[in-house]
């Protein structure tokens, strides 16, 4: 059979997690510019409480860069039982999107999509699993301690504070856009700090404060990716922020990041060996710190599904490289049906 004029492009947004409003501006910028003479686009928005709508994108909310999620109630069987060799852009931040649980959902539904698989999700989304396997392959990070809700004690606090000391930056492991995360300055805050964490996640994770410059790397591939010109972040305030990255815009972009070109090529390199340690496929965005005082690179996390609105990086970086925001989507796409085809080739036996 004959392939379609247009690729069916199943975009999916908005989500359970936190970072439900950070999905609904990506989606609308990413729809905007997917090129309307390759894709037909059908639009599902997930809201809050889980509900799957088809949406119907209104010029206006496009126009002001963010989508609602209400719509016409569905299902994926319905929406990909009228298509044919369509693909999945999963723009889901967080928890129950970015975490392997679409993406499992996808595999069993034999449907492409964009980005890395249930296991890299999965690891990628929680900072402690990620950083014991960089640990394991001798990548250089940042100091940490994971701590459970319900299983740490005074002692177990009191040893993470005597290890890391003070500032200590305090994460929820499962979650992303800098949501739940607080620089703890004094032991007497640190409990408000975990407290915090455990509302996103029953994981958090402790991390010791790197007095250095924070460096993104941009990767887009599946077996032999590359990566992006690096780029530098300069917060506005104690750290890069959810604020920062979303609502005021008015953290510093350097792009590309004021680096010699040993050292670009360097963190580039450590970009993709990470990359293919936590056996990412598609994108990923790496980030970093970079110590000056000892000219290391320090990862910090890695991020699946990163932002696309059109002050993220992500994009940024890949523009800076020769690579346009609407090319970028068509390389995605592309390599969302070779992950696929790659994939069934062990699974169709």
């Amino acid at each position: 059979m004959n392939a379609p004029s247009r690729i069916p492009l199943i975009v999916l947004f908005g989500g359970e997690s936190a970072e439900h409003d950070v999905s609904c501006v990506t989606a609308a910028h990413v729809i905007a510019a997917a090129n309307a003479e390759k894709y037909d686009i059908t639009t599902i928005g997930i809201t809050r409480a889980g509900m799957w709508n088809l949406v119907v994108p209104s010029s206006d909310e496009l126009a002001e860069g963010r989508l609602s999620t209400s719509g016409t109630p569905t299902n994926l069987q319905t929406v990909i039982s009228l298509l044919e060799q369509c693909v999945v852009l999963p723009l889901l931040h967080g928890p129950l999107g970015e975490d392997g649980t679409v993406q499992g959902m996808l595999e069993l539904a034999n449907i492409a999509y964009v980005g890395s698989g249930v296991l890299s999700s999965a690891i990628c989304m929680d900072k402690v699993v990620s950083k014991q396997i960089l640990q394991y392959n001798n990548v250089e990070q940042p100091a940490f301690v994971a701590l459970r809700d319900g299983e740490c004690t005074p002692a177990d606090i009191d040893a993470a504070i005597d290890q890391l000391g003070f500032p200590i930056f305090l994460k929820p492991a499962n979650m992303g856009s800098s949501v739940g995360v607080s620089r703890v300055m004094h032991r007497e805050d640190f409990m408000t700090a975990l407290h915090l964490a455990f509302q996103y996640d029953e994981w958090a994770i402790c991390e010791e404060f790197i007095s250095g410059r924070e460096i993104e790397v941009a990767v887009l591939g599946n077996m032999e990716p590359i990566a992006s010109v690096p780029g530098e972040i300069v917060p506005a305030g104690e750290f890069y922020d959810y604020k920062d990255k979303y609502v005021n815009n008015i953290a510093t972009l350097h792009i590309p990041a004021l680096l010699s070109a040993e050292q670009a090529q360097e963190v580039r390199e450590k970009a993709i060996n990470i990359y293919k340690a936590l056996r990412c496929d598609g994108l990923a965005r790496v980030d970093f710190f970079f110590d000056e005082s000892t000219s290391r690179f320090l990862c910090n996390e890695v991020n699946t599904i990163p932002g696309f609105t059109p002050i993220s990086m992500y994009p940024k970086l890949w523009e800076q490289s020769g690579i346009s925001y609407s090319d970028l989507i068509d390389r995605l796409i592309e390599l969302a049906f070779d992950r696929h085809t790659r994939r069934r080739r062990h699974t169709s036996h």
